[in-house]
């Protein structure tokens, strides 16, 4: 703590412990003066490095070289211009006002500032704070194009302004949007305006219109707490769960215990890891965890519904792909119901097919083609159901050796192993043996095209490559067992393998 002259006197101590005093005393006083006098060669500096940073764009190193200027000479008022019109660069128009009313307050007849303040307050919806800037302007400069031209812009947007305010009290939203957009043209920066067609874009269920307004009233607002936490409710009733949540913890960084963006990130933070966890899930394949993570977002949301169609998006994929038909049809169409979207209704049709529901699933595709008629999947889609009733008149591969469509090349070379060594004519005799021979002969065949990429991948399009009447490789000679290179096959000891 600093000492009084009077605490240094009543220390004592003789002539010399006062003098010694007296020269710190005087010292901390030269120093104080010291600062208190601006440097101009700083100032100088600062001024010439916030010009260069300004002219090649980077506004943000321009205004703190700015600051550093006015700190150093508050009272200059070419150095608050400047930086004042940086500020505006930047779009913050309530320090750029701040700047332009002090320099105004230093020099009444600075008209460039007048003319400035008054144009961001046309910009800004604030149209009797313009009228006074112009008119002071005017009175000064009656030739003045730039005032002339903005002071006739405010009686015809004020008039609008009114008019839409009727036009929303009579519930008619879509001319007040028409008419709100065209008054942002002359004020773009006003909150009110942005505001009010947000609230228009949400009552006509324009959602992500309404997101954009709201996102420049927080910026114009300066990143207000409320602004954050209604963008974040936005997105989350239309679903973007992962985006909601960026939102809501930038509200957490201004104020951590917020009373409202506080407990909705707590729901908030359950619902989009589980939506997020079964989107990566599903990616890698892993289709049983994302089903367990589906379910836990469902669990932590009862009412929104395009959250609860993510989820159930994602059940609808994930069953189907699990090859859980009959799940996975009760899924798809609880997303359906929320919303008719192209992919779930090829997610369902693919369930229909591994269901042999082939019509089903032929009207699913082409629902889907009638939202977008350009959808591939769809059209490739409806050729496969085609091709597939079609081979369901024939053998099944999958079915003969009893595994899933997904199975994979080490899990179909077991399951034939099994089935072989079920069903080797060797082991059974007269009439059975006959059976056992068809049997194994499919069982063969099933092998030979569910281990070979090419054939298998004919099969799962529609097509049986062994099938003599599709011209692909198949029983040669109407020999039934030509294809296996050894005539009777039950001549040899086969090897399962």
């Amino acid at each position: 703590m600093a000492l009084s002259l009077n605490d240094m006197l009543l220390m004592g101590g003789g002539e010399k412990k006062l003098a010694a005093c007296i020269l710190l005393l005087l010292l901390e006083l030269f120093l104080e003066g010291a600062e208190a006098v601006p440097n101009k060669a700083d100032i100088e500096n600062h001024l010439e490095m916030g010009k260069d940073l300004l002219a090649r764009g980077q506004l943000a190193d321009a205004l703190t070289h700015y600051h550093a200027a006015v700190e150093g000479d508050p009272n200059n008022y070419l150095t608050l211009f400047k930086r004042g019109t940086v500020y505006l660069a930047l779009g913050k128009t309530r320090f750029a006002i701040q700047d332009f009313t002090k320099v105004l307050e230093l020099k009444p007849d600075f008209l460039a500032a007048r003319l400035q303040r008054g144009t961001v307050y046309l910009k800004t919806g604030e149209y009797q704070l313009a009228y006074r800037d112009f008119e002071d302007v005017l009175s000064e400069d009656p030739h003045n194009a730039v005032a002339h031209e903005h002071y006739g812009r405010i009686p015809p947007a004020e008039e609008q302004w009114e008019i839409i305010k009727d036009l929303i009290y009579r519930g008619d939203h879509h001319n007040a949007l028409h008419m709100l957009t065209q008054l942002l043209e002359i004020s773009p920066w006003s909150t009110t305006f942005r505001q009010t067609r947000a609230d228009q874009y949400i009552a006509v269920n324009d959602m992500l219109s309404a997101i954009s307004d709201l996102r420049s009233v927080n910026k114009l607002s300066q990143d207000s707490t409320e602004g954050y936490y209604h963008i974040a409710v936005l997105l989350y009733k239309i679903g973007h769960a992962t985006s909601a949540l960026k939102e809501i913890r930038e509200c957490l960084k201004f104020d951590p215990e917020h009373k409202d963006c506080f407990p909705f990130y707590k729901k908030l933070r359950k619902v989009e890891k589980g939506l997020s966890t079964a989107e990566q899930a599903r990616d890698e394949k892993r289709y049983q965890d994302c089903i367990a993570a589906a379910e836990t977002a469902l669990k932590n949301e009862k009412e929104e519904q395009m959250i609860i169609f993510e989820a159930k998006r994602l059940l609808c994929t994930c069953y189907v792909q699990d090859e859980q038909h009959t799940k996975a049809l009760t899924h798809c169409k609880d997303a359906i119901e929320i919303m008719r979207d192209a992919q779930v209704l090829c997610d369902r049709a693919e369930a229909y097919l591994g269901s042999e529901m082939f019509d089903d699933a032929i009207r699913d595709f082409q629902a889907a083609l009638e939202i977008d008629e350009s959808m591939q999947r769809a059209k490739e889609g409806i050729e496969k159901a085609k091709r597939l009733q079609k081979q369901s008149e024939r053998r099944d591969y999958y079915k003969i050796l009893g595994v899933k469509r997904n199975a994979s090349k080490q899990e179909i070379i077991k399951a034939y192993r099994k089935a072989a060594q079920k069903w080797h004519p060797d082991n059974f005799r007269d009439d059975e043996k006959k059976v056992a021979e068809k049997k194994f002969i499919d069982i063969a065949a099933a092998k030979e095209v569910l281990t070979d990429p090419e054939k298998r991948k004919q099969f799962d399009n529609g097509e049986d490559p062994l099938d003599p009447e599709s011209n692909q490789q198949g029983f040669r000679g109407g020999n039934p067992f030509a294809h296996f290179h050894h005539g009777s096959p039950f001549q040899f000891k086969f090897h399962f393998n």
